[in-house]
């Protein structure tokens, strides 16, 4: 396997540079690199940890080829050794992705390295996030074929990767997409636009279990529908699986399903968006072993705001693949210029409420437990809600320009956040946060920047307040100084500063940030998938590059 890693590498390689001398060939080469450094000091009042090393490191480097239909490439990566919070079995120096792909008018194919979504990515969603330490690239083949406008068939098959190596299982997909306006022609000039789609994905894994007989070939479906018409658009996915016993749902035998349901509108000045879903028992990996992070086929969007605001990230909500049914919806309204509420330059307001709860569990016997292993695990019914909540997120957004030189945003949320599911410890607390931003571009290239945040609650580390304030010389330089001061804690002693700074550049394509300061141990996600981040007490450094 090494050898053979090594010399399809290598023919890449040699291919690229052939190709980049000789003027005879034509063709592009691109790529992008990324390294991130960081240095670590212990502090036992914050937990952070010191390394071994003195410092780690994660680096990585992209290059592409493109010549007409043809494209080749691949991904070097350095993890020496990987930064504290991710699985340190990405430890290593080598080329875990390169491919080979190959596209004409109605044909496509790669072999080699891919990532793959099929429709909302329930059923299969590959995918890569260095921050998350997540990366489960499929290797094998895939084709993906247009018959004629408004067809279109993909197919593939390929094992996950495992960090290093290459996961367990035998994963297979099938999935194919129908736009009726472009196969048919009386429907190409309507204004609604209606498109189906389904899939099929399977996994094989041998049953090795001394204790239970697991199925081998675990096949799951999905259908979806949509429809656009003016400013409204609707997109719906329902899929159903097999019983998959896994270390997931504690090895219980019930099949599971999912329904995702997207609806938007919007006109001048308003936009709504709804977004419905229900999660029973929904947990798809290649491997039936695994957890965490680790060889994830399926992918559950959040009913949940995505923020960058620091203290309104504290406590993220993480998709329940084992049952979770959820409601979000966000209702943007931007009142006019020169109107009595939009002020001189404008308005924009912003709803936004998201509610979570679980999925109703009932025994399926008195004899035995809900959720039981070797067990079909529960009954559920599938229009009813469960009693424990899992998130309430019910925040209120202004941002108005003032001046031509001054902007304001102003944030207000109010949150329920059930820690003992998200974390494993503690209950459901309650916060309310509050966020004021305010923007000050007092010349053509120069911009202040200043954050005050604050957290309450009387659960978990207590109340929060922060301040940041940040300084762009535009288009190269920019400072940036924040303190995260956790002044509720219920220890007087952890009631800490976490004093932060920066200072970076940024050149065309090339960005490079320097950084030191304590950062405080909490929960990182992006799109529902969460990774636990501890803290640390050190210099940090960022570069990153396309050419």
């Amino acid at each position: 396997m090494v050898k053979t890693k090594l010399i399809l590498a290598s023919v890449i390689i040699l291919f690229f540079s052939v190709s980049s001398r000789a003027q005879e060939i034509p063709g592009r080469i691109s790529g992008n690199f990324q390294l991130d450094a960081q240095t670590y000091k212990a502090d036992t009042l914050i937990g952070a940890r010191a390394a071994p090393e003195k410092l780690l490191l994660n680096s990585y480097a992209n290059i592409r080829y493109d010549q007409g239909g043809f494209s080749a490439g691949l991904r070097f990566e350095a993890n020496l050794n990987t930064l504290q919070g991710i699985d340190p079995a990405f430890d290593g120096v080598g080329i875990p992705y390169y491919f080979i792909r190959y596209r004409t008018e109605d044909l496509d194919f790669t072999v080699g390295d891919f990532y793959e979504q099929f429709g909302s990515g329930i059923l299969l969603r590959t995918w890569e996030d260095k921050f998350l330490g997540v990366d489960n690239a499929i290797r094998g083949f895939r084709i993906r074929y247009t018959p004629k406008p408004g067809i279109q068939i993909t197919g593939l098959i390929g094992k996950q990767r495992h960090f290093w190596e290459l996961g367990e299982g035998i994963v297979r997909g099938l999935d194919g997409n129908i736009s009726l306006n472009e196969l048919l022609p009386s429907l190409q000039t309507s204004a609604t636009r209606l498109a189906f789609g389904g899939s099929f994905v399977s996994k094989y894994q041998a049953d090795g279990d001394p204790l239970y007989i697991l199925p081998e070939n675990v096949g799951a479906w999905a259908y979806r529908f949509n429809l656009s018409r003016g400013g409204f658009q609707l997109e719906s996915e329902y899929s159903t699986k097999i019983n998959d016993p896994s270390a997931d749902n504690n090895f219980i035998y019930k099949p599971g399903n999912a329904i995702l349901v997207n609806a938007s509108y919007a006109t001048s000045g308003l936009g709504v968006n709804l977004s419905i879903k229900r999660v029973d028992n929904m947990s798809f990996r290649s491997d039936r072993n695994q957890n965490l992070n680790k060889l994830m086929l399926g992918y559950l969007p959040p009913n949940s705001k995505s923020y960058t605001y620091s203290l309104m990230t504290l406590y993220p909500y993480a998709s329940q693949a084992n049952g979770e049914i959820g409601i979000q919806t966000e209702i943007s309204y931007r009142m006019k210029s020169g109107s009595l509420l939009g002020g001189k330059y404008g308005t924009q307001i912003t709803l936004n409420a998201s509610l979570v709860n679980d999925i109703d569990k009932s025994a399926i016997n008195d004899s035995i437990s809900i959720g039981a292993p070797g067990s079909l695990g529960y009954k559920s019914d599938f229009f009813k809600i469960g009693d424990d909540k899992f998130y309430r997120d019910i925040n209120v957004e202004i941002a108005r320009k003032l001046s031509k030189k001054w902007k304001a945003n102003i944030i207000y949320q109010y949150l329920n956040y059930n820690q003992l599911v998200m974390e494993g410890k503690g209950g459901l607390l309650s916060a309310n946060i509050a966020v004021l931003e305010l923007t000050w571009k007092f010349k053509s290239r120069n911009t202040i920047r200043m954050e005050a945040q604050g957290l309450w609650t009387k659960e978990d580390r207590g109340n929060w307040a922060m301040l940041l304030a940040e300084y762009t010389i535009s288009p190269h330089w920019f400072i940036s100084v924040s303190d995260q001061y956790n002044y509720g804690h219920p220890e007087e002693v952890k009631r800490i500063h976490y004093l932060y700074g920066s200072v970076g550049y940024i050149k065309e394509a090339t960005r490079i940030q320097l950084s030191y300061g304590k950062q405080r141990e909490g929960i990182l996600c992006v799109g529902g998938v969460c990774r636990n981040v501890p803290a640390m007490n050190g210099f940090s450094l960022s570069i990153s590059s396309t050419f």
